[in-house]
């Protein structure tokens, strides 16, 4: 797999019903920020040019399980949503049941499966959903508020439960993750947008 080809946009058309944009979405999301800062890591939702500089580079013609940690209220979720193919899966993972009910809400797509869960358990939950491995795994999680137990735990998961080549991809605001990752990944891009708020480090991995 040539994980950072830039593609045609055409995956963008497809459609998507519902928004996980708008201000019910930022009071939802500031809502669980607030009962959970750390957990949560930022106040606001990312950007949505920080959104298009994560996601535009992958190949996501390529990608048939994708899996999302941390999705929130879902602003990437959304964007991979527009890019996926029409037969590709999107299990969206999150701790919070507030954000899972929100997301099965707001973006009613029947390639996605949303799931109030824990990233540790990766490999049961990819089983549960009737898949033994995935393409890529998108990931918000706050690894810097995370003990280094669990850190260690949900990296080595990832690995177990991505296929040969299979993408790593993360938006954080601090590094603490890069550490991580390059024990079992090879890292094939790294970036800083310094135009959201906060500014997100943007990291590209691949096994």
């Amino acid at each position: 797999m040539a994980p950072l080809i830039r593609t045609q946009t055409a995956g963008r058309r497809s459609a998507v019903e519902g928004s996980a944009n708008g201000l019910g979405a930022f009071w939802a999301y500031f809502a669980e920020f607030v009962k959970d800062p750390l957990g949560v890591g930022s106040p606001i939702p990312s950007f949505a040019h920080t959104v298009d500089r994560l996601l535009d580079p992958i190949d996501w013609q390529r990608l048939k399980v994708i899996v999302e940690f941390g999705p929130g209220t879902g602003r990437f979720t959304e964007g991979a949503l527009r890019r996926m193919r029409p037969d590709a899966t999107l299990i969206a993972i999150d701790t919070s049941p507030a954000f899972a009910n929100y997301l099965r809400e707001a973006l009613p797509d029947a390639r996605l499966r949303t799931v109030a869960a824990s990233a540790l358990d990766l490999q049961s939950l990819l089983l549960d959903q009737g898949f033994a491995q995935c393409d890529c795994i998108l990931s918000g999680l706050p690894f810097s508020t995370l003990s280094d137990g669990d850190g260690k735990a949900i990296v080595q998961a990832s690995h177990r439960s991505l296929r040969p080549g299979g993408l790593f991809v993360a938006y954080q605001v601090r590094d603490r993750i890069r550490s991580l990752l390059e024990r079992d990944f090879t890292m094939v891009g790294e970036a800083f947008e310094w135009l959201n708020l906060p500014p997100y480090r943007l990291y590209w991995f691949k096994k």
